[in-house]
C-alpha cells in the first residue's frame, strides 16, 4: 500500500515528482519523500502526512537536482513513523544510493536477523531497509549489478525505484505482483517511473508501457536499457488493484481498472439478483461496481450515502460519546432517497463487519425498508503478506463466520459476495488494446551491455503478454500463497523504543 514515482533527466524534477507523488496520494497517506540528485550528490526530505504537507514550495527549492525518486507510504511493514518514511537514503562505500520500495518483502525477518548478525544496524523497521544493506553488503562494483544481487536474496512483492547519483533504476518482482510503468516526457530525453500511469497524466508525461514482471529497467548518461537478470516465474499480479487499490482512471497490465470495476457489479447483479427500488455505492470505492450492478440489474442508481472528502488521519471526537461517530463523520445518508425503499448497497469489500454494520443501521435510519448488501469481491478470509494492509486471520470475519452468519451480524436482510470465477472473468474482460510506444531507443551495443541486460525488446514482449485468469494473486479470499511468508527464527531481543 505505497506508491512510488522517480524522473530522470529533467531541471524540475523535484516539481515533478512533487506532482507525481500528488496523482498517488490514494496509495498512501502516512507519509512522503523525495530524493534528488544533480549528478554529485543525493538530497533527501521527508515527512510524516500528505504531500501538499511535507512539501511546500520553499522545500521544493531546496530539492535541488535533475533526477528524483520518491515515495507515498501506508505502512504494512514496519510501524508508523518518520523513520519508516521512504525514499530511504544512504551512504556507502562506493557512494550514495536511494531506494523507494512499493510492496512486502516476505523474507525480510530472517534476512534481518542474519544481517545484524553480520553487524549492519539498521535505522528503522520498514522491510524496505533489508535491501538497502544487502545493495551495500554486495560483492558487485556496478550499481545495476548490485542491485540485482540483492534482489535475488529477497522474497515476495517488490516494485521499487534505486536513485544513485547518477543512475535511476525500476525493478519489478518476477511474479509482478504489484504495478509499475514507464512514461517519456515530450523534451523526449526524460523518464519517468510509476506505481500508476496516472502521474503521468498529470505531468504531460507519454504512457511508454508497463514494467515485465522481473524487469530491471536502467536509465543513466547512456540513455534506457532493460535486464532480465531472475529465473522466469508464474505470473501472480494481485487482482485487489482491480477492486480496490488502483485510481479507476488507471490502467494497468493492459486492464482498464474503471471498467474491471464495472465489470465487478454486472457479475455480482447475475449471481445475486434481488427485487429492490434503488442501487447506491459506498462511496467512493464502490461507485463504479455499482454502476455495473445498476445497468445489469435494471435497478436506479442513486448517490443515497454522500462521503466527505475531508476527514484527516484523526479527529477530535466529543466527549459524549455519538453512536457511531467515525462512519457518520465519513458518510452521510440522503433521506429523501432512501425513505420507504429497498434499498441494495454495494461494496468492494468487507473485512472486520463493524464498518458494514454501521452503515446497514445508517441506511435502516434513514427509512429504507429493506438493506440488501452486495460485495464485489469474494469474503477476505486470509491476510496479505504482499503490500495490502489486512488484519490477521483472527479479525477477518470473512475466516471465522458463513455468509448467513455475516449476514446475520451486519443485519442486512440479505448478503451475497462476487464469486471468485466471477470476479476473475469481470477483470480479464476489462483487458484493452496496447497503448503507448511499440518501440523504445535502447543501448544495444552488446559488448558495453551488462549481464542480464537486453534491449526493450524482449521486456516489451513480455510486459505486453495478456493477463489471464491464472494470473493473478488472490490469496487474500483463497488462501492460495504464491509465495510463503518466512518468520524470523524466535530470540530474545533487546530494542530500543522509538517515539
Amino acid at each position: 500500500m505505497c506508491g512510488v514515482f522517480g524522473i530522470y533527466g529533467h531541471p524540475e524534477a523535484a516539481k515533478l515528482a512533487y506532482l507525481g507523488l500528488h496523482a498517488l496520494q490514494h496509495r498512501g497517506q502516512e507519509s512522503a519523500g523525495i530524493v534528488t540528485s544533480d549528478n554529485q550528490q543525493l538530497v533527501t526530505h521527508r515527512g510524516m502526512g500528505h504531500v501538499i504537507d511535507v512539501f511546500p514550495q520553499g522545500q521544493l527549492d531546496r530539492l535541488a537536482g535533475i533526477h528524483a525518486i520518491g515515495h507515498v507510504r501506508y505502512s504494512t511493514a514496519g510501524g508508523s513513523g518518520l523513520r519508516n518514511a521512504q525514499p530511504i537514503a544512504v551512504n556507502y562505500s562506493r557512494g550514495s544510493v536511494a531506494v523507494a520500495h512499493n510492496g512486502n518483502l516476505t523474507n525480510a525477518e530472517p534476512l534481518r536477523e542474519d544481517l545484524e548478525e553480520k553487524g549492519s544496524i539498521f535505522q528503522s523497521s520498514a522491510d524496505t531497509e533489508v535491501i538497502v544493506h544487502l545493495i551495500a553488503k554486495s560483492a558487485q562494483k556496478d550499481i545495476v549489478d548490485r542491485l540485482a544481487d540483492a534482489l535475488a536474496r529477497v522474497r515476495g512483492a517488490y516494485s521499487l525505484l534505486c536513485l544513485t547519483e547518477r543512475t535511476l533504476i525500476a525493478a519489478r518482482d518476477p511474479m509482478g505482483i504489484r504495478p509499475l510503468c514507464l512514461g517519456r516526457l515530450p523534451d523526449g530525453d526524460s523518464y519517468v517511473v510509476s506505481s500508476e500511469p496516472s502521474s503521468f497524466e498529470l505531468i504531460g508525461a507519454e504512457f511508454v508501457r508497463d514494467v515485465a514482471p522481473g524487469e530491471m529497467v536502467v536509465i543513466d548518461e547512456r540513455g534506457l536499457r532493460s535486464a532480465m537478470p531472475f529465473a522466469a516465474e508464474p505470473r501472480r499480479t494481485c487482482i485487489f488493484e482491480y477492486v480496490y487499490f488502483a485510481r479507476p482512471d488507471a490502467t494497468l497490465d493492459g486492464i482498464n481498472v474503471y471498467e474491471a470495476r464495472k465489470n465487478l457489479g454486472r457479475a455480482l447483479a447475475k449471481e445475486h439478483a434481488v427485487d429492490a427500488d434503488v442501487v447506491i455505492p459506498v462511496p467512493d470505492s464502490g461507485v463504479p461496481a455499482t454502476i455495473g450492478y445498476a445497468e445489469e440489474s435494471k435497478i436506479p442508481f442513486e448517490m443515497g450515502l454522500v462521503r466527505s472528502h475531508y476527514v484527516g488521519r484523526t479527529f477530535i471526537e466529543p466527549e459524549q460519546s455519538i453512536r457511531h461517530f467515525g462512519v457518520k463523520l465519513k458518510l452521510s445518508p440522503i433521506a429523501d432517497i432512501l425513505k420507504g425503499k429497498r434499498v441494495v448497497v454495494v461494496d468492494d469489500s468487507i473485512v472486520r463487519g463493524t464498518t458494514s454494520r454501521k452503515i446497514v443501521k445508517m441506511v435502516r435510519d434513514a427509512g429504507a425498508k429493506e438493506v440488501h448488501m452486495r460485495i464485489s469481491s469474494p469474503p477476505t478470509q486470509w491476510p496479505c503478506y504482499y503490500g495490502i494492509d489486512t488484519p490477521t486471520r483472527a479479525e477477518l470475519i470473512g475466516s471465522s463466520h458463513s455468509i448467513p452468519e455475516i449476514n446475520q451480524y451486519i443485519t442486512s436482510d440479505t448478503l451475497g459476495y462476487l464469486s471468485l470465477a466471477g470476479l476473475k472473468e469481470a477483470v480479464i474482460s476489462a483487458r484493452v488494446a496496447p497503448r503507448g510506444r511499440t518501440h523504445l531507443p535502447v543501448h544495444t551495443d552488446d559488448d558495453a551491455r551488462g549481464p542480464g541486460e537486453t534491449s526493450a525488446d524482449g521486456a516489451e514482449a513480455s510486459a505486453a503478454r495478456p493477463l489471464d485468469h491464472g494470473s493473478f494473486c488472490h490469496a487474500c479470499w483463497s488462501g492460495e500463497y504464491p509465495i510463503r511468508f518466512t518468520p524470523a527464527p524466535k530470540k530474545l531481543q533487546l530494542r530500543l523504543l522509538h517515539l
